[in-house]
């Protein structure tokens, strides 16, 4: 397996795939996504269904509007719930959820009509924090987080389960305990030491075309 890194040292190696590199983020966001839609597909068996797709603000959530585009090409039914705040999306975040919108995937917003479509679900991809959530998750990012685990869809993590320090393996209050996590590159050390196993279900490592020539440990 390939070693665990901490959330700084993934970050790093994230910057120096973009910036000394010259690997565009939206083509790693594209295939987080593509993997992680793909993920899905197998996780599911053939099982029909609605698969809704919780994405926050982040470069996660931008992995997870990926994900959503994927899965509707495929034919499935798809809805994204929208958590975070469209005006802090960055650049590539933006293009997809722009892209989402013009394939009419419903959006829906955190509210208790949003919510309840996370019950019926056969599916839920986590794509609400990734690597940079250091902050106890409280108001409607808890309720949403609270929805997932009482929901009875299978659940997906993006990289890392929302709620789940990507370091230490401490829960930040609350974290969406997955069935998958999809994590991208290398895996975190937070899913395997402290609260990691007891949320972070199976764990799948994607290849999103980081080199691994780099490994700055």
């Amino acid at each position: 397996m390939k070693s665990a890194f901490t959330a700084l040292q993934m970050k790093k190696l994230d910057c120096w795939t973009i910036e000394e590199i010259g690997i565009p983020a939206i083509c790693l966001m594209e295939n987080a996504g593509r993997l992680v839609a793909d993920e899905a597909v197998r996780l599911l068996r053939r099982k029909s269904g609605r698969i809704t797709i919780v994405c926050g603000s982040g470069n996660n959530g931008g992995d997870g509007l990926v994900a959503a585009r994927h899965l509707f090409n495929k034919g499935a039914e798809v809805a994204v719930l929208l958590a975070g705040d469209r005006a802090r999306f960055s650049d590539e975040a933006l293009i997809n959820y722009l892209a989402v919108d013009k394939l009419r995937i419903p959006i829906l917003r955190p509210d208790h009509k949003g919510m309840a479509f996370l019950a019926r679900d056969v599916m839920i991809i986590d794509a609400l924090f990734g690597l940079g959530l250091c902050r106890e998750i409280t108001g409607h990012f808890r309720d949403i987080i609270t929805a997932i685990n009482a929901a009875t869809a299978r659940v997906i993590s993006v990289d890392i389960p929302s709620g789940l320090d990507a370091t230490t393996g401490k829960v930040w209050g609350i974290a969406v305990k997955a069935d998958l996590t999809v994590t991208l590159a290398h895996p975190k050390r937070g899913l395997y030491i402290g609260d990691g196993p007891k949320y972070a279900g199976r764990i799948k490592v994607v290849d999103i075309g980081i080199p691994d020539g780099h490994v700055n440990k």
